[in-house]
């Protein structure tokens, strides 16, 4: 990256990741979002993209072949863990503890854009990171940086139940409560029709539960869903 201070991303690195890169240009490129390349045309030249395609594989691979060695549960189920673990609001958390925002590089829209964006954006960083690990270090390193930050929430996930599908689980409690199956409505949707945005409620009867938003009607009903469930538990933990 000819004459951009790279020295802030190798500290990070030092600090963050346990180690200096030698191409410090690997990381500067994970933490590059498109929007960035697009304004900066002159200066920038490479985004993340293709990292967060690498990542996305050694993501699932050292996922994959954890859950594989040390649980013997049907297929179904470690694929159910799995989905969990490497979710959207799983890996942008686990981006956000981290703490490399401050050093992502994109547009002054995309800076100011909605939380579901920005917690996409950090879980598609991550994923390019740990891209960009494996081609520094190799898989051992990329593995040993996924253990930390993402299968260290299995445990949780677990406990919480939230690795199932959160409607069918919804609707397994609302009956069970409530004797009553919860319905999805439209709160309002915004945007242009090529980026829209949904915010949905789930009722149980004529109670709102939950709300939830994304970029699709399914996406927005699973954040409901979501929702709803931390309202029973908490309903459950008063009692």
């Amino acid at each position: 990256m000819s004459g951009m201070n790279t020295a802030p991303y190798q500290e990070f690195a030092r600090e963050k990741l346990g180690f200096e890169f030698s191409n410090i240009d690997l990381l500067v490129t994970a933490l590059t979002h498109r929007s960035y390349v697009n304004e900066h045309k002159k200066s920038a030249k490479v985004h993340n993209e293709r990292l967060e395609f690498l990542g996305d594989a050694v993501l699932e691979l050292a996922v994959t072949e954890f859950l594989y060695k040390t649980y013997s549960d049907p297929e179904g189920i470690l694929t159910s863990w799995r989905a969990a673990l490497v979710r959207t609001e799983s890996i942008g958390d686990a981006g956000d503890k981290l703490g490399y925002e401050p050093l992502l590089r994109m547009s002054k829209g995309e800076k100011n854009g909605s939380d579901r964006a920005r917690l996409q954006i950090l879980a598609n960083a991550f994923e390019a990171v740990t891209g960009a690990i494996y081609l520094e270090r190799g898989f051992e390193a990329a593995r040993e940086f996924i253990s930390q930050h993402i299968l260290s929430k299995l445990d949780g996930i677990l406990e919480s139940g939230s690795w199932r599908d959160p409607k069918s689980h919804l609707q397994e409690v609302s009956q069970r409560i409530d004797n009553m199956t919860p319905v999805y409505k439209v709160l309002h949707e915004e945007g242009p029709d090529h980026d829209k945005v949904f915010t949905l409620g789930v009722f149980v009867g004529e109670v709102q539960m939950g709300e939830g938003t994304g970029p699709s009607k399914q996406i927005a009903q699973q954040g409901a869903a979501r929702a709803a469930l931390e309202t029973y538990r908490a309903r459950a933990e008063k009692k």
